[in-house]
């Protein structure tokens, strides 16, 4: 029975993390975190039809490509979600860099908005799984954009100023969470996957195993 268990383990079907919140939530921390902790998640590598900055590496920070190769994508309807940015640049997540993860078992993760979410739900339905983080108060999402001292005041106040506008997407997403300590966040994270990972629609072996059972049962 030991080996069937190890069979399930490992045609096990992946999923899709989506984490999502306004500015100074600390997405990028507890996604961070995430990674570091789980070998089995994986952080999916965008496309971008923006030039690299210094210091990028094509396929590790971006898959970068001109407008021509992206419009051929849009085509083949090669993504799972697009966007264009309002700098004039596009991004999006390929089907392709996703589908290597979640064929072999593998978990993926997500830093993104809630449109997003919106369409790689559509796409995907039984694959992605939505968490979306929010601030203990005003006051400390405040204090955590200044403590950043990655952003000018202007900064910080247009970030406050979409909070209103991208809240009100909160009940678009399966989990809620209040980020009020991170370690406390990044476990209550770790035990979402957990337990996604054993719904039976990513347990494709189960069928197999049950039908197994019963015959065993049967023999008995």
């Amino acid at each position: 029975m030991s080996g069937a268990i190890n069979y399930l383990k490992r045609v096990r079907r992946g999923a899709m993390f989506i984490i999502e919140g306004p500015s100074g939530t600390g997405k990028g921390a507890v996604c961070k975190e995430v990674l570091a902790r789980d070998p089995h998640i994986k952080f999916s590598v965008s496309v971008t039809t923006r030039a690299p900055r210094e210091g990028e590496v094509d396929g590790v920070d971006y898959h970068f490509m001109s407008e021509e190769e992206y419009d051929r994508l849009i085509l083949e309807d090669a993504f799972y979600e697009r966007v264009n940015s309002q700098y004039g640049h596009r991004y999006g997540t390929l089907r392709s860099e996703v589908d290597s993860f979640l064929n072999v078992g593998e978990d993926v993760l997500f830093d993104m908005d809630w449109f997003g979410a919106q369409q790689m739900r559509e796409k995907a339905p039984n694959d992605v799984v939505t968490i979306y983080l929010l601030p203990p108060s005003i006051k400390e999402l405040r204090k955590r954009l200044e403590g950043r001292n990655t952003d000018s005041k202007d900064v910080i106040e247009q970030r406050m100023g979409q909070f209103v506008d991208k809240v009100s997407h909160w009940r678009e997403f399966d989990y809620v969470l209040i980020n009020e300590d991170l370690e406390d966040t990044i476990r209550k994270v770790q035990r979402i996957i957990s337990g996604e990972r054993m719904k039976r629609v990513r347990q494709p072996g189960l069928q197999e195993f049950v039908e197994t059972l019963v015959e065993e049962a049967q023999k008995a």
